[in-house]
């Protein structure tokens, strides 16, 4: 507000600029939706490295793809991930996942902070060495998951992570009270039953043998991947499975590996595949991600090979949706198991190509392909088609890369690169002005960034005056992007535009709470095909 004037002399007043600066969002935040060790069921946790993972999940585990993929990812080049970790509940043949529990005495039992075998490896132990041992109500709790027990359907040994809770109570008014103090406290275990008394000192006690379940699917393939869908795809209402990252603030990327592990007989020898997620899965993620201007991953079918890839794709795209915000890669890749002795096993890419989408944002930007000599898949020792060893020529990649499938080569003295960049929608036949994968995701990356830098305008008055706030403060970011190098053309002009006036607003609109900004950019595209000529010079004849 302007200053009083009451004496003569000079009165400083400060006016507002009209400056609100628009900050991109992050590009490259990758969603992995899957089966993990142990964790936290349906919810979004942010980690920042594979150590976070082991801390979080359990790190590698036979059962769980997904461990794998979050593995290649950050050794790839990802920095920041959400993992969601899914349980099976039962139905369809399955055996519901549970916690193992642990049974006290007095009455009182204690169970596995979240489902899984691996609660089989934790050990409890009571004393009441406490701080008022006159008082009846309190004792100490030590919790160990113990390396050595190995008592897990997988062989695995706990964590070594060790929790002690002195001088809790029994008392439900003490600010100590024991349910309370683990639920909030503890990463280990929650309290299921409480007895009257106190727990009487104890030493390593351990849960029943067959305490806890991996909800490890008993039945047919079949059975085992429908059940597995039906938890990866979960329910907006009860934000479960895909539908948890709604509680999260971002993701740009999801990647959902295979849903379960099988075991068959191929000869001559005994192997291990993933089974393929299910195209109602893909279908589910694809709307999801479109919703929440995201880019879904997508791993290609583990049985097919070239002829079958480019017979199939316009079935696969016409199940699953024609999805400008998905690209497929194929085939699969080779990578050392280190729980298999370091064999080679076939694993699917998309943790991989996360971690290039993620490596490439930060070293070139958002609009650079993530493909290329520079798009190395790292921790790739070979190639695998309809899970036999081998390489796509020149001639079969051409084959492919029309039809809107992303290869990946075996280059001589490059190594192991993704060879295509081109999105679901990206056949030729489509003719989709979304047909890249890098324009798709400059789209996304605009279109978040002003969806949050644009908030402040809500409820403001709808005149020229905003119409030029809107227009100085959008055009500031789109220009940023300009100098970056992420649109064609050598002027501002060529490269964008923004429009907030009485032509894009009319009284109708006004009148109705509604502006309309009109925002519109030049995207680079990648130079898929290099041309060179050759021509041979002809000397003039000496006369």
């Amino acid at each position: 507000m302007p200053v009083t004037l009451s004496y003569p002399g000079v009165y400083i007043e400060e006016v507002p600029s009209g400056v609100r600066t628009i900050t991109g969002v992050a590009t490259s935040i990758t969603a992995f939706v899957g089966r993990a060790w142990r964790g936290q069921m349906n919810e979004p946790v942010a980690i920042f490295s594979y150590a976070d993972y082991e801390r979080e999940f359990g790190g590698l585990w036979r059962n769980s793809s997904m461990s794998y993929a979050v593995q290649q990812y950050f050794l790839n080049g990802g920095g920041q991930a959400l993992i969601v970790r899914t349980v099976n509940a039962g139905g369809g043949g399955s055996t519901a996942a549970a916690a193992a529990t642990l049974t006290l005495a007095a009455g009182h039992t204690i169970a596995a902070a979240s489902p899984g075998t691996w609660g089989r490896n934790l050990r409890v132990s009571v004393d009441h060495t406490t701080s008022v041992p006159a008082d009846v109500n309190l004792f100490n709790l030590t919790i160990f998951d113990d390396p050595a027990s190995k008592a897990d359907s997988a062989g695995r040994g706990g964590s070594g992570a060790r929790e002690t809770f002195r001088n809790v109570s029994m008392d439900v008014n003490s600010p100590r009270f024991v349910s309370k103090i683990l639920l909030e406290q503890s990463k280990l275990v929650r309290v299921q039953t409480l007895g009257a008394a106190r727990p009487t000192i104890q030493s390593n006690v351990a849960p029943a043998a067959a305490s806890g379940s991996d909800g490890v699917l008993a039945g047919t393939v079949a059975a085992t991947t429908a059940a597995a869908a039906t938890e990866i795809i979960g329910t907006a209402a009860t934000k479960t499975g895909i539908f948890a990252l709604l509680k999260a603030d971002l993701f740009n990327l999801l990647c959902i590996p295979p849903l379960v592990f099988a075991r068959v007989t191929v000869a001559p020898a005994f192997e291990r595949i993933d089974v393929d997620v299910p195209t109602n899965v893909w279908q589910a993620a694809g709307t999801f991600c479109t919703e929440e201007r995201a880019l879904l991953i997508i791993d290609a079918p583990r049985n097919w090979d070239v002829p079958t890839a480019a017979s199939s794709i316009t079935t696969f795209r016409g199940a699953v949706g024609s999805l400008k915000n998905g690209a497929i890669y194929f085939p699969r890749l080779r990578v050392i198991d280190p729980l298999r002795d370091n064999q080679l096993e076939d694993f699917a890419p998309c943790g991989v190509m996360a971690g290039i989408m993620a490596r490439t944002d930060a070293n070139r930007g958002v609009w650079k392909a993530p493909a290329g000599i520079e798009a190395g898949l790292g921790g790739a020792l070979g190639l695998s088609i309809n899970g036999l060893p081998g390489n796509l020529t020149d001639g079969e990649n051409g084959q492919l890369n029309p039809l809107g499938i992303n290869c990946l080569r075996n280059l001589p003295s490059i190594g192991h690169v993704a060879w295509g960049a081109r999105t679901l929608e990206g056949a030729d036949a489509l003719a989709s002005q979304w047909k890249y994968v890098p324009v798709r995701r400059v789209a996304l990356f605009i279109e978040e960034s002003l969806f949050r830098g644009t908030q402040w305008v809500v409820f403001e008055p709808n005149d020229e005056p905003l119409w030029a706030q809107i227009r100085l403060n959008v055009g500031a970011f789109m220009h940023s992007l300009f100098i970056d190098g992420a649109f064609q053309g050598s002027t501002p002009r060529e490269a964008y535009f923004v429009k907030c006036s009485h032509e894009t607003t009319t009284q109708t609109d006004i009148d109705n709470g509604i502006v309309n900004i009109e925002v519109g950019f030049a995207p680079l595209k990648p130079a898929e095909f290099v041309v060179i000529k050759i021509q041979q010079i002809v000397q003039q004849a000496q006369v």
